[in-house]
């Protein structure tokens, strides 16, 4: 196992612990930003780095969205940052936690299961990914704008819900 694979995972069980710790939507946020980005690394060592492409962007995307409702919704003036010290105390009893499970799991781990796709099979000249997409714009075209039009239409439903009396979002304006 590479080292900057090591990383990544180390970077996504950090990333969630953030999330799990953070009573504050803005930093929720971040963290799961940084859980997007770590599993798209993984999944690009792994041997799809057009699939990590594709779910880091929809990801993002959704993230802002999210983030931007949740913004809106819970305009703290002081919002708890990492530094405060319940958040730090869960974050320490998180990493206890982990620490333990790994002790007790570390045995049954299998290094030679996380080499990449492409170092497991002989030559070639595609990547593994690549037949996944054209099979999905092939035979799910339609389906992939069904998606996107209901996406939309939950926009909107959620705008709508979240608009409040007067002008929403924009209200503090």
């Amino acid at each position: 196992m590479s080292w900057s694979m090591i990383v990544s995972l180390m970077g996504l069980v950090l990333g969630l612990m953030v999330v799990a710790a953070n009573p504050s939507p803005f930093f929720g946020a971040l963290g799961l930003v940084v859980v997007a980005g770590m599993g798209c690394g993984i999944l690009t060592e792994q041997g799809g780095p057009f699939l990590a492409l594709i779910l880091f962007l929809i990801y993002l995307g959704g993230m802002l969205v999210v983030f931007g409702f949740s913004a809106a919704l819970a305009a703290e003036p002081h919002p708890e940052t990492l530094g405060n010290r319940w958040v730090m105390f869960y974050l320490a009893a998180y990493a206890v936690g982990l620490s333990l499970i790994t002790a007790v799991f570390w045995g049954m781990w299998h290094w030679e299961y996380c080499i990449p796709s492409e170092e497991a099979t002989g030559f070639g000249l595609s990547r593994g990914d690549t037949g996944g997409v054209a099979l999905m714009y092939a035979s799910g075209g339609g389906m992939l704008v069904v998606s996107a039009g209901v996406l939309l239409l939950t926009l909107f439903v959620v705008l709508e819900l979240t608009r409040g009396l007067n002008r929403g979002a924009l209200r503090a304006v």
